[in-house]
């Protein structure tokens, strides 16, 4: 397994991490890093968002280990320093979402290879909790799951919705799919938009961190999603929210008031139809909870919690 880059100067995650490149079952190159820890509850496998990379939650992965939990985090295809889907490495792109899949397998191979100890735990962020719904309904061994604002569906006006459909299923026959989608630009979102009015995070220190990480490495960077992204991800979270959600997983999932990226409506309809599944609500809370300083020791205290109380479930059971 070939040692990766791991930008620790922007990480701030716990002492001993480390990253290796892994080869998917399709054959891309992404990256994986772990952060691990003596005598640990498990393993939390983090699964980022769009556009996000393993540096990004250094932090949360050293908050984490401070709870007694090692940690995975992974470069998904088309992002971070993983392969790239299309020639412009600024457009968001993947084949089909389902291929994603192909990235979790890899995780978790590298998880049992660096013998981080299980159980496995899992935290998906936004398009994270989209791969993540889908790999627990595939058989994700995992004994609970941590969801925060996760993409089950996407805000869009009502108007808009068969544009969307139409145009993103049309560039897929006529072969423009590569091109970012309506209203998109190249530029990461916090490398262009001023912390006032952001709908991200309430933090501004946090904010500016994340500008400052890309900064420092710009091949870290992606912007705006291609139109086949965006059909692949309707077509999955369309398929997505008509089965039922998993069973014998204890879910808990966060949700900001102020969320402005993802459906609140589908989280609430996900959540009222999980057996053992818990949903609350961060007054105020933005998209990027995890990274809202105000916010984020609440999440990862409950979260530990729910984790620490399905491991001791499973042990009186």
């Amino acid at each position: 397994m070939e040692p990766a880059p791991l930008f620790d100067d922007i990480a701030n995650g716990p002492a001993g991490g480390a990253a290796h490149w892994l080869q998917t079952s399709d054959g891309l190159r992404i990256r994986a890093a772990h952060w691990p820890k003596s005598s640990a509850t498990g393993t939390v496998l983090i699964f980022p968002g769009r556009t996000e990379f393993i540096e990004k939650y250094g932090a949360t992965a050293k908050a984490l280990h401070q709870r007694g939990f090692a940690s995975v985090v992974v470069d998904w295809r088309g992002q971070g320093i993983a392969d790239r889907m299309t020639p412009n490495r600024a457009i968001g792109h993947v084949g089909r979402f389902r291929d994603f899949q192909h990235d979790v397998a890899a995780v978790i191979a590298y998880a049992k290879a660096q013998d981080l100890p299980e159980p496995y735990f899992l935290i998906g962020h936004s398009m994270g909790g989209c791969i993540g719904l889908r790999a627990l309904h595939e058989g994700l061994d995992v004994k609970a799951a941590m969801f925060s604002a996760p993409m089950w569906g996407i805000q869009m006006a009502v108007a808009l919705r068969p544009l969307a459909w139409g145009l993103s299923a049309v560039s897929r026959q006529l072969g423009f799919d590569q091109v970012l989608a309506p209203g998109q630009v190249a530029q990461p979102y916090v490398l262009r938009a001023a912390f006032e009015g952001n709908t991200l995070t309430n933090d501004r220190a946090m904010y500016e961190t994340l500008g400052d990480q890309l900064r420092s490495y710009p091949d870290l960077a992606l912007g705006g999603p291609s139109l086949r992204w965006l059909n692949t991800s309707l077509r999955e979270m369309h398929r997505l929210n008509q089965i039922p959600s998993p069973q014998n997983i204890p879910c808990l999932t966060f949700l900001g008031s102020n969320e402005a990226i993802v459906d609140p409506t589908r989280i609430h309809d996900r959540m009222a139809r999980w057996p053992d599944g818990q949903l609350r609500v961060i007054q105020g809370g933005q998209h990027e909870m995890l990274m809202d300083s105000a916010v984020q020791n609440e999440i990862l205290d409950a979260t530990a919690a729910h984790f620490n109380s399905a491991v001791n479930a499973r042990v009186t059971a």
